[in-house]
């Protein structure tokens, strides 16, 4: 069983990394447009947190929110074509990649820094008036924990119990400002204590600690005991967007950070060492995995774009291009 349950950590964390693989390529083709913001580096966080969430749960993400959707159950195939600014993306190419909707998984994302906890909030809210079992997960970045909306969210939240787990990315870097110059607590976790939440603070390169501790986050709004604060370190190998120089980040440190901190290969390391995988099986997952997105890559490059006569059709209900 936990051969089984670590095996298939290891083929989400391959899957989230070629995911991001295939949509840096469409930036050196130019095939996608404008910013895109990727993940490597924060893959564990993805990958642990799909374990815990039921169909009914809802997630609301981030500019950087690749994995988030592909952890909620979002098609890799409709998420990839929204990001390729295709007819047959989870928008009909009308997103994105900052804005992709998924109302079949309740999945969501918004580009405005800390504006997607008041929406998970508002999910919470619906969910308790409706008297279901569901939680919203609101993610953010550390940056986002800086905003009114976190305090406001989590205030509202704790004083009316609602289900609602604020999970943060903390990857240090709020575009260029370095959270441990800007924050007054030594973790953003420990916040939580002011809204009568839940809160913890985790290795986030780990997808075997990200579980258990979602796992109980998830667990505590679920049970009606109010909100909860996850705090996920993790590393952005990346600049914040491509074509970010990253001049802010010194140089052997990204290099250093990179060599030690890749969850992937962390990953490996360790199944390997608690003798719950060999290196031929954890190559033959990567290699699968890489090839299968490579297929969809070039599956989404065949799919057509939207007409541009129709640009401003789906903005509103029942609203047409003139």
């Amino acid at each position: 069983m936990e051969n089984e349950r670590s095996l298939a950590r290891f083929e989400r964390l391959a899957q989230m990394r070629h995911f991001d693989e295939a949509c840096l390529a469409g930036v050196m083709s130019r095939e996608i447009h404008g910013e895109l913001h990727i993940g490597i580096g924060q893959e564990a966080i993805g990958a642990g947190m799909a374990e815990a969430l039921r169909p009914g749960d809802a997630v609301v993400s981030t500019h950087r929110n690749h994995f988030h959707a592909l952890a909620k159950g979002v098609s890799p195939k409709a998420l990839l074509a929204e990001i390729y600014e295709k007819e047959t993306g989870l928008c009909r190419g009308r997103g994105g990649h900052m804005h992709p909707f998924d109302l079949s998984t309740n999945f969501s994302a918004t580009g405005i820094v800390g504006a997607s906890l008041p929406v998970a909030l508002g999910y919470a809210y619906g969910f308790k008036l409706r008297g279901q079992d569901h939680v919203a997960v609101g993610v953010t970045g550390d940056g986002g924990v800086l905003t009114g909306g976190f305090h406001e969210s989590l205030n509202m939240a704790g004083a009316w119990d609602l289900p609602l787990v604020v999970l943060v990315e903390n990857n240090r870097w709020a575009i260029s400002v370095d959270i441990n110059e800007v924050s007054a607590t030594e973790t953003l976790a420990e916040r939580s204590h002011s809204y009568g939440a839940w809160g913890r603070k985790i290795d986030g390169t780990d997808p075997d600690l990200v579980a258990k501790a979602f796992a109980e986050a998830v667990d505590h709004a679920r049970s009606g005991q109010g909100p909860a604060v996850l705090e996920a370190t993790c590393h952005r190998f990346h600049g914040h967007f491509e074509g970010d120089h990253d001049t802010y980040r010194d140089r052997e440190e990204k290099r250093r950070i990179r060599k030690e901190h890749d969850p992937l290969v962390l990953y490996r390391a360790k199944l390997i060492e608690a003798g719950l995988a060999d290196a031929q099986t954890l190559d033959r997952i990567e290699q699968t995995s890489k090839e299968a997105m490579t297929a969809l890559l070039e599956e989404v490059r065949d799919d057509t774009q939207p007409d541009a006569s129709g640009a401003l059709d789906h903005r509103f209900v029942g609203a047409t291009s003139p």
